[in-house]
């Protein structure tokens, strides 16, 4: 029997023989995947009809373009996998850019399936050459049967079929999913455009532009500026984008969600949403083409707190692949208070164990092959927080400062109700925008508030 296994840079599958094809036989092995059930060696997610053959296809060739792209120094790259979760009442498709700083979503929501849902669950699967030609070839009127199962991604189409396996996941996805999830959680709706205008602003673009623009409100559109002010999203290169423009005959709406910025603020993350018929197709951009999501260490707060810690591996039980998970349901089946819950969450977003979707302002459930014993391997300024605070290198002053000593000086940390600071070189470099520093952690972790 197959089993997963974590080796080297990837956490992936290893498989009890390889696929093939004796004569009009296509055998397919599978690692198996993972249900509202539990792990299963040969889960059969959805099988049935997408009702709008010609966007569903379009948009799953974008998240498979994504996922074969590097925007930041780009150079060949081989292809990467889809995640696919199906929530019930609807299916999603994950992908990360090659340099992981570019996230995309397709959401096929319930008036684009007609079909039979055998289980809730997650798994990922490879979308190469042949199934993209195949894709390719599927126009408004030809029928689109879709199974999601143990082993496959099936796309029927008046042409034949073609089959895809299972491949590893990178673990940079995994650091990404984890990232992309806890930014985005605090994001709002910063401006939408119906149809029409989302065409035109999309067109527009000057996707060959580099550097960080910002998009600010102008009647019913977007207008382009340089530089940020109220109301403005960040566009760290607008050419990343550009997996939209094959969307746009199918445009229904665009929407665009942030933080909340000033004229003072430096380059922040931002979330694009193309509304098409049935569906939505998602795209999170990293706040610089440079920058991956996987290093940006929003992470590493939530991964410090002992008490949402536990509180994750209570709330994890309660999972069942809902499409969205209510924190305040949670909240009242744990026994918890709903911050505690709201805390928890983002604990089990930093294991890729919820996504947020940024349309319904609300986490959804997924679980990705993610081993909990590498996190600390996979997020180095924990790894060095712990030891600090393990070393006695922390000396805490008052309630509100500490004192850090490392082999290459001392620290003073302070908190105060924004946050805290540091007078190391990262902070300063920083300004917290990259996530607490490893003086920040390991004085949260002596103080009490962090980590096991």
């Amino acid at each position: 029997m197959a089993s997963s296994t974590v080796t080297g840079p990837a956490q992936g599958y290893t498989y009890s023989r390889p696929s093939e094809l004796a004569g009009d036989l296509l055998g397919l092995s599978t690692s198996g995947g993972t249900t509202a059930a539990g792990p299963r060696e040969h889960p059969r997610f959805f099988s049935g009809l997408l009702t709008r053959a010609a966007p569903a296809a379009a948009a799953l060739l974008a998240v498979a373009d994504v996922a074969q792209t590097r925007y930041h120094q780009p150079r060949p790259t081989s292809f990467r996998d889809p995640v696919v979760t199906c929530n019930g009442d609807r299916l999603r498709m994950e992908s990360f850019s090659a340099c992981c700083g570019v996230y995309a979503r397709l959401d096929v929501l319930q008036p684009a399936l007609d079909g039979e849902v055998h289980e809730r669950g997650t798994t990922n699967v490879d979308v190469n050459g042949p199934l993209r030609e195949a894709l390719a070839r599927v126009g408004g009127d030809d029928p689109l049967h879709l199974a999601v199962g143990a082993d496959e991604l099936a796309v029927t189409t008046l042409d034949g079929a073609v089959v895809e396996k299972k491949v590893p996941l990178p673990e940079r996805w995994l650091r990404g999913f984890a990232e992309v999830q806890v930014i985005t959680s605090g994001f709002d709706p910063r401006a939408e455009l119906p149809g029409p205008e989302a065409v035109r602003f999309l067109r527009g673009l000057r996707t060959g532009q580099a550097g960080v623009l910002w998009a600010v409100p102008a009647g019913r559109g977007l207008r382009i500026t340089s530089r940020p002010g109220p109301g403005a999203v960040c566009l760290a290169g607008p050419g990343r984008l550009r997996t939209m423009l094959p969307l746009l005959r199918f445009a229904r709406a665009l929407r665009a969600y942030g933080p909340a910025v000033t004229a003072r603020s430096g380059p922040v993350a931002s979330v694009w949403e193309l509304e098409l018929p049935g569906m939505r197709y998602v795209l999170a951009l990293s706040p610089e083409t440079h920058r991956g999501f996987s290093g940006e260490g929003a992470v590493l707060d939530a991964l410090a707190t002992d008490e949402a810690a536990d509180d994750a591996e209570l709330l994890g039980a309660l999972l069942s692949f809902e499409p969205r998970v209510e924190p305040d349901l949670l909240a009242e089946r744990a026994g918890i208070d709903p911050g505690r819950a709201r805390a928890a969450l983002t604990q089990l977003g930093t294991a890729g164990r919820v996504g947020y979707d940024t349309a319904e302002a609300g986490f959804f459930h997924r679980e990705l092959p993610y081993d909990p014993e590498r996190v600390t391997a996979m997020n180095p300024r924990l790894r060095d927080a712990r030891a600090l605070a393990e070393q006695g290198r922390v000396t805490l002053d008052a309630q509100d400062a500490a004192a850090v000593e490392t082999d290459g000086g001392s620290y003073r940390v302070r908190f105060g109700g924004d946050g805290a600071s540091c007078t190391c070189r990262w902070w300063t470099d920083h300004r917290g925008g990259r996530g607490p520093c490893k003086h920040v952690l390991a004085a949260r972790i002596v103080r009490g508030e962090a980590v096991r």
